[in-house]
């Protein structure tokens, strides 16, 4: 395959016949060819010229480039526009684009953590609004007894199999208590209390 200067040689004066509009010509003329890896050819424009690049990011713009490049190279490119017009900006631009993707990975896992944690805790919750509207005679205490106990055992188990204590899963733990406070006509810290020895950490 040719470097990223002959196919863009080859593709500019193609690309320049196909569009309109004089922004779009001078994105074109300013764009460097900067390097081409596996298939990216990536094109840089001055820094601060951000007209320019977005002239080039363009979709139509962009997809007739990479078609037109495609046909130059005899197989499939694909275009990519960064600020700057040299080798350090290349590498800058892809230094940049790795941290965000960490970023947003990290975001993500953060996420499904949540989701888990929250998922967990909502069972739980839905788990004793179930059992206390199956309890016959709710007025009776030793009734009442009978489902406190159960719904701490509940309650702890989930909060055993906890793996992780952040914001959120604590949050979800309180509500599962205060519920289950609610129900049995106990202070929520007395129940906080059952559960935590129950599960090991009082």
């Amino acid at each position: 395959m040719q470097d990223a200067v002959a196919i863009w040689k080859e593709t500019l004066p193609t690309v320049l016949h196909g569009v309109t509009g004089r922004g779009v010509w001078a994105a074109l003329n300013a764009a460097v060819p900067i390097a081409l890896e596996e298939g990216l050819l990536v094109l840089g424009v001055p820094q601060g010229e951000n007209e320019l690049g977005g002239h080039l990011r363009m979709p139509q713009t962009q997809r007739l480039i990479e078609v037109t490049a495609s046909k130059a190279a005899g197989g499939a490119i694909r275009v990519r526009v960064i600020d700057g017009t040299t080798a350090e900006d290349f590498e800058r631009s892809k230094r940049r684009e790795a941290e965000r993707r960490r970023m947003q990975e990290a975001e993500m896992t953060k996420l499904r953590a949540e989701m888990e944690s929250r998922t967990n805790w909502e069972g739980v919750y839905e788990q004793l609004s179930r059992r206390y509207a199956a309890i016959t005679n709710k007025s009776l205490p030793q009734n009442r007894a009978r489902f406190y106990e159960d719904a701490i055992e509940l309650i702890a188990e989930a909060r055993k199999s906890q793996e992780k204590y952040d914001d959120m899963g604590e949050r979800n733990f309180a509500r599962c208590l205060e519920r289950l406070a609610q129900y049995a006509d106990v202070p929520a810290a007395i129940v906080a209390v059952e559960v935590l020895k129950k599960a090991g950490e009082l």
